[in-house]
């Protein structure tokens, strides 16, 4: 079994350049890579599979203990190895991307003599396509690797071999030395690229990072734990368009040796309000504003076609289909690429879109006429389908259903078209709408609250419970004191709730299509703590929010689960929906920040 095979999800930390990213593992290999986007093929698959399917390792001879940071403030990961011989750091960074995307891996003395061994397999295709491989024996060695479009260039300081199907190499490095690779990709049919000036990359690298982040404004006591998230959620940002993937994965398992595998490397609508709130609140209004031009863009046309989720530019076919040859991370199959999730009809996405693009206008982003143009025409549609079945936030794979939140949240898009058109006075039919909300609210509340139960449930006429269900008094459609959200915040802790961590819902329980068994969410853990908030137990929710950020790893970075019995984290990685509930709820925490999106989002104004 291969390193990749034993490591765990935690074990990973993220480079990026703002059009891709790359996962590097504690002991200094790089297991995950697609290039030249997000969802391209992966040309470094051994993640989910050997090393076979591709990986880049750099690790000494000897091995000692391991301990790795980023460069404070930056996307600049440092690795550090001590051993026998001596001490040296693996530095990776990605440089904002230009022209070209590279990885650039230096290797820096810091005591003693120490001896290493590269290891360089690529395999483009999600590990199923073996490339061409030539080498300049020059020095610094080139080696070029070509298979169809694609063509990745490595400038090596030492000399390379072939050895079965890998490419090694060895150096040894002195205190104060550094040797430096960079691997490049190009397109195959372009001139190949030419060799960098490394320490110079790296200062603007640090530089960039640095300057990007000193526009944080949050204050208060989490300042490293938010700065990090927001590093985080930068790094999942699509630099060309302004979309967000929900993380830089695919088919990361909800459960080890399961089937809750996913790929996630695509933009949802879920949490655009939270997301949108996250970026300006800390300062980050070029973001912020980026994302509601995407969120704009991407829905243009009818909205009866409205989407939950679309590709990186827009795209809206996100095709599913499985990568059979690879055994999946942990030996979970199958590994899917594309997510069929795509096609699924989902009423919360309305209320997500008209939501941010409220608080976009009461955040003082510039007007756009278009925005409101679709945040009408949303409206309207969901006047005639809002009484429909769908198949829920939680994208499930079973029949459609009456959910409550999917209803909460179509109420909410008319509740935020109302005050727009009141506050700004655009056009519309508000007292048409008014109504409407009026009549939403009164069958919402007939209907998804069970009185025996003393809980609102999971969807009409149900007795299952459903965290979603903690996001209605996040959104303002009843306040926190009401007896029927406290009767939901008891009723969720004492049957969703793992060791202070919430379960989305009972998977034995609810019929979403798949075998039951995952662990807890963690952005419903946040959402959780915002309602500990909202309900005045400040000292709960303190202490929670502390439990949670123990849950990251030595990083700083979150998967989308966490399973407390075995204290590992589950599900696609970093998770941009877990970053930005900590990035929210240390704000809704902190006496020191003005901005709290549980505030700002209940009461619609910003």
């Amino acid at each position: 079994m291969n390193d990749a095979a034993r490591t765990c999800i935690e074990d990973y930390a993220l480079v990026g350049d703002g059009e891709t990213a790359a996962l590097v593992s504690r002991e200094g290999s790089v297991d995950w890579l697609c290039w030249p986007r997000f969802d391209s093929d992966a040309c470094f698959a051994g993640l989910l599979g050997e090393a076979e399917h591709g990986r880049w390792s750099i690790q000494p001879e000897t091995r000692g203990t391991i301990r790795r940071t980023y460069r404070p403030g930056t996307l600049i990961l440092d690795t550090q190895f001590e051993t026998p011989e001596g001490v040296v750091s693996l530095v990776d960074f990605m440089p904002p991307r230009s022209h070209h995307s590279r990885l650039v891996r230096m290797v820096i003395g810091r005591s003693g003599r120490v001896r290493l061994r590269t290891e360089l397999v690529v395999r483009f295709g999600y590990g199923a396509v073996t490339p061409w491989v030539t080498q300049n024996h020059a020095l610094p060695a080139e080696l070029t690797a070509v298979a169809g479009a694609d063509r990745v260039t490595l400038h090596s300081p030492v000399p390379l071999r072939g050895e079965g199907p890998a490419t090694i190499g060895e150096l040894e490095v002195a205190e104060g030395e550094c040797q430096a690779f960079v691997l490049t990709y190009s397109p195959s049919h372009t001139h190949p690229p030419l060799p960098i000036d490394v320490r110079h990359s790296l200062a603007s690298t640090e530089a960039y990072w640095k300057q990007w982040s000193s526009r944080c404004t949050y204050v208060g006591p989490w300042k490293e734990a938010v700065e990090r998230s927001l590093i985080t959620l930068k790094a999942l940002i699509y630099g060309p368009t302004g979309g967000i993937v929900a993380a830089a994965t695919t088919s990361l398992p909800e459960q080890p040796g399961g089937v809750r595998n996913w790929d996630y490397r695509f933009c949802w609508l879920r949490d655009a309000t939270f997301t949108l709130l996250s970026l300006m609140n800390a300062g980050y209004y070029e973001e912020a504003r980026d994302w509601r031009e995407w969120l704009v863009r991407a829905l243009a046309g009818s909205p009866a076609q409205a989407q939950i989720m679309y590709g990186l530019s827009g795209e809206r076919r996100l095709t599913e289909w499985e990568a059979t040859w690879l055994p999946g991370h942990a030996g979970s199959a199958p590994v899917r690429i594309g997510n069929a999730a795509f096609n699924q009809h989902q009423l919360d996405v309305y209320g997500e879109v008209a939501d941010a693009l409220h608080h976009a206008r009461e955040g003082g982003l510039a007007a756009s006429a278009a925005s409101w143009a679709v945040q009408r025409a949303l409206t309207a549609h969901v006047e005639h389908v809002w009484r429909e079945p769908d198949e829920g936030l939680w994208e499930v794979r079973g029949p459609p259903q009456h959910f409550t939140h999917s209803k909460v949240m179509a109420w909410v898009a008319v509740d935020r078209a109302i005050k727009a058109a009141r506050k700004h006075g655009l056009h519309a039919p508000v007292r048409r709408w008014e109504a409407l909300r009026e009549s939403m609210h009164a069958e919402i509340c007939a209907h998804g609250f069970d009185a025996e139960r003393g809980s609102f449930v999971q969807a009409f006429g149900s007795k299952v419970l459903d965290a979603s269900l903690l996001l209605i008094p996040l959104v303002g459609f009843l306040p926190a004191e009401d007896p029927r959200v406290r009767g939901t915040l008891a009723a969720i802790e004492q049957e969703l709730r793992v060791d202070g961590l919430i379960r989305r819902y009972h998977t034995t329980q609810t019929e979403d299509g798949l075998l039951p068994g995952e662990g807890a969410f963690l952005a419903c853990s946040f959402w959780y703590l915002d309602n500990l908030a909202l309900a005045g137990r400040m000292s709960e929710a303190r202490e929670l929010f502390e439990e949670l950020l123990t849950l990251r790893n030595d990083v700083g970075l979150l998967a989308e689960e966490y399973d407390p019995h075995a204290r590992r984290q589950l599900g696609n990685f970093p998770q941009a929906f877990s970053h930005v509930g900590l990035i929210s709820s240390a704000f809704n925490l902190s006496a020191e920040c003005r901005e709290k999106p549980a505030q700002q989002r209940k009461s619609g104004v910003l």
